[in-house]
């Protein structure tokens, strides 16, 4: 029996689901544009740009100010605790869940994870989930993937996040969550959750709570995620022969909880588990299969034996016996 299980996701899609269909490169190219309009799901906090470079910048130029604020035990639990916290619902909520429906969840639940996924400060669940499956569609093709480092090193790190295309949600790429308006909602207001962060640091820690629990976090958090974006295409080891340039870091899979296996994530998106194999450390997938021992989450799905085992070398000694 799960818990609160009525209103749960919809079903788990196929992995060819999440893949582009053929299209010609005139609706190609109005897909691109279409996908940085603002919409109703973008509200009056999308069209105040230059408030979001002044918080973006300013959160990063604090980062000097670490020399004189001081720091403590309970302040480095803080840190450690904010960011980890964070990351999970990254990766386990605006990835794994909105981004590629790996498993299924109550309408509640997905409300948690859109929440808290909110408290990252990388904007709201359909605009990154959309985005992130845009990046899926036409993985390190120039000009028309949102972050690859076939554009430039700062572009896929960071840079393509201030481009006027990327700033409205690509609802066209996630219609399946775009129908909950509490979901609508968050993406309007992505900054209520992340303001309510940075309160309840300043409640616990006063000054210092709120410098290391929140800022130096959230700096710290964005760069680690961005790597996936940037480092994971460049370093690494290519275990699976995909039509990109993903990698596994195992380095990038301890600090992100097990996003860095990310060949293995280009070779089977649908997969809830990106670290394959047991010693592909998945700190994500041990706490989804935790949550779903409780019941919060259910049907979380697994990479099927011969998908692991279609690794490089396995079809090269394929060939090589043939």
């Amino acid at each position: 029996m799960h818990f609160l299980r009525s209103g749960a996701s919809p079903p788990v899609p196929m992995q060819e689901e999440l893949v582009a269909q053929p299209i010609s490169i005139a609706a190609e190219q109005a897909g691109i544009e279409k996908e940085g309009r603002l919409t109703e799901a973008e509200g009056w906090w999308a069209q105040q740009s230059w408030i979001t470079r002044i918080v973006y910048w300013g959160l990063h130029a604090s980062l000097l100010a670490m020399f004189w604020v001081g720091i403590s035990t309970a302040d480095v639990a803080l840190l450690a605790a904010t960011f980890f916290a964070r990351m999970f619902f990254i990766t386990g909520g605006y990835h794994r869940y909105f981004a590629h429906k790996t498993y299924q969840t109550s309408r509640p639940f997905q409300f948690v994870l859109a929440f808290f996924g909110c408290s990252a400060t990388q904007k709201g669940p359909l605009w990154w989930a959309g985005h992130h499956r845009v990046h899926h569609k036409y993985t390190d093709q120039p000009g028309k993937d949102t972050h690859s480092p076939r554009d430039g090193f700062y572009h896929s790190h960071q840079g393509w996040i201030f481009e006027s295309r990327f700033d409205g949600s690509a609802l066209d790429q996630i219609r399946d969550f775009a129908q909950y308006p509490e979901l609508i909602w968050l993406n309007r207001w992505h900054v209520a959750p992340a303001i309510a962060l940075a309160v309840f640091c300043y409640l616990v820690g006063g000054f210092s709570g709120l410098y290391w629990g929140f800022a130096v976090s959230t700096v710290l958090l964005w760069h680690a995620t961005y790597s996936i974006n940037s480092l994971a295409h460049i370093f690494g080891k290519r275990v699976y022969a995909t039509p990109d340039d993903s990698k596994n870091n195992w380095w990038l899979g301890i600090l992100t909880l097990g996003e860095g296996w990310h060949n293995n994530h280009h070779h089977f998106c649908v997969s809830a588990r990106q670290g394959f194999r047991w010693w592909e450390i998945d700190i994500t997938y041990y706490v989804l299969r935790g949550l779903q021992a409780i019941g919060v989450v259910w049907d979380i799905r697994e990479p099927p034996a011969h998908i692991v085992e279609a690794t490089i070398e396995a079809r090269a000694a394929q060939k090589q016996a043939a």
